[in-house]
């Protein structure tokens, strides 16, 4: 009688064990499924950023022009900006357009300017390739 009483024991021992185990390891999975969830969400924001610190290209990353193109506009923005301040200000419209790192020298010829447009503008436009 007293072995079928500690069998029993032993068995309900071994359930409550189990329930309890399987409760500790249910939150232990848990807790690791949340953990890769956040890894993974940061890896995506991580990516994100590495994306666009890496890209030549911002706010309008879509638009890709042929190098004709950007050689021509280039041109054409480095012969405005040696004249008055209206075409320093089309130039930098161009440099917007071309949102291209090619286009730093200019943007930092306009930052050394005398007209407080110019210099606000080409501000604005180094700021976005940081």
């Amino acid at each position: 009688m007293l072995n079928f009483f500690a069998i029993l024991l032993i068995i309900f021992i071994g359930i409550l064990l189990l329930i309890f185990k399987k409760r500790s390891f249910n939150k232990l999975i848990n807790q690791s499924n949340l953990n890769s969830i956040k890894f993974k969400k940061n890896k995506k924001i991580n990516n994100k950023f590495l994306s666009k610190k890496n890209s030549n290209l911002y706010n309008h990353e879509e638009k890709k022009y042929s190098i004709f193109y950007k050689n021509s506009q280039r041109n054409k923005m480095i012969s405005l900006f040696q004249g008055d301040t209206e075409n320093k200000l089309k130039a930098l419209k161009i440099a917007e357009e071309l949102a291209d790192k090619s286009t730093l020298p200019i943007l930092r010829k306009g930052l050394r300017d005398i007209s407080p447009e110019v210099v606000e503008i080409s501000a604005l436009l180094i700021r976005q390739f940081k």
